[in-house]
């Protein structure tokens, strides 16, 4: 059985599923068309964000039974289109969950202190002590999703002392309890956040869930972050918030469209920017490549459907 790696990752990933007796090809790169030529040769496809599995890669790989993500976001994939067909879109919800809530965190710090502003007069070699920064004790941080990165960030939130306020419907009692959390109303995070940040997937439900709408209804001052997926928040209506002031500063890693085309926002003093680097430690990297290979071997050689986002509770043959 054959398995196409089709973007950039750990050589490790190639490793395991050669050990496991399965051959794999790496292919970086390639467009929607050279994808469609070759893609009935091969029995699952390993991507991470940078390729677009489209309905007519899908259609072509008549003996693909799995698509796998390493990663956790799954909006380059059509996985309707999949279902549809009957192969199981997979992600790796646990290689990257440190790295992407050390890099919020991160984020977070950076957005109460000047440390860009500062950083950068003082190589010009202007001594200005005049920033001001703020102290995150007391403050409260609205976390939209408690998943695996989202209760991460909480957690070290809580240690700084921090007030978590958590909205997500489909967390138990019982996790925030255990957490000592807050449940709340997407409303009330809104309207009592100082900082909002998103730990969601993007779908139908949570495209530009932070909206003009929203940003009306917020603090003003209130700071956000997004090192979850991109379209999330509507970046011209943050944009406007910025403009204005309800919004004193932002922190984004990712974007509606990456390399992101608002340079307006990207270049906004108020905005802090880095280029989708949430998962990009070494360490990260490895996991989710061997993660994504380990799942590859249980579903081909044991027929194992393992974190599967699209329904599909048994492999096509």
């Amino acid at each position: 059985m054959k398995v196409l790696i089709a973007d950039k990752m750990s050589p490790k990933a190639k490793e395991l599923l050669e050990k496991n007796g399965l051959e794999a090809d790496v292919k970086i790169g390639l467009p929607e068309e050279e994808l469609v030529k070759i893609i009935g040769e091969y029995d699952a496809m390993i991507v991470r964000s940078d390729t677009i599995v489209t309905k007519k890669i899908l259609v072509a790989g008549t003996k693909l039974k799995i698509v796998g993500r390493a990663g956790v976001g799954t909006d380059n994939i059509d996985k309707d289109a999949a279902q549809e067909i009957g192969i199981a879109v997979e992600n790796t919800p646990f290689g990257n969950t440190n790295a992407a809530a050390e890099h919020t965190l991160t984020l977070l710090m950076m957005l109460a202190k000047h440390i860009l502003h500062s950083n950068e007069k003082l190589k010009k070699g202007e001594w200005d002590r005049n920033f001001k920064g703020r102290e995150l004790k007391g403050k409260t941080i609205g976390l939209i999703g408690f998943g695996n990165v989202g209760s991460k960030v909480g957690l070290v939130a809580k240690a700084l002392e921090m007030n978590v306020i958590v909205y997500d419907p489909f967390v138990t009692d019982e996790k925030l309890k255990e957490f000592g959390f807050t449940r709340t109303t997407f409303e009330y995070l809104i309207s009592n956040s100082d900082y909002i940040s998103p730990h969601v997937p993007l779908n139908e439900k949570t495209q530009n869930m932070i909206d003009k709408e929203q940003f009306d209804k917020m603090k003003n001052g209130v700071r956000i972050l997004n090192v979850a997926r991109g379209g999330v928040i509507n970046e011209q209506a943050l944009l406007d918030a910025l403009n204005s002031d309800k919004v004193a500063a932002a922190a984004l890693d990712v974007y509606s469209d990456e390399p992101p085309t608002n340079r307006a926002l990207i270049e906004s003093s108020k905005v802090i920017a880095t280029p989708h680097l949430g998962a990009s430690t070494e360490e990260a990297q490895e996991n989710v490549a061997l993660d994504v290979a380990e799942q590859i071997v249980q579903g081909l050689k044991n027929g194992k459907v393992m974190f599967c986002v699209n329904n599909i509770n048994e492999l096509r043959p």
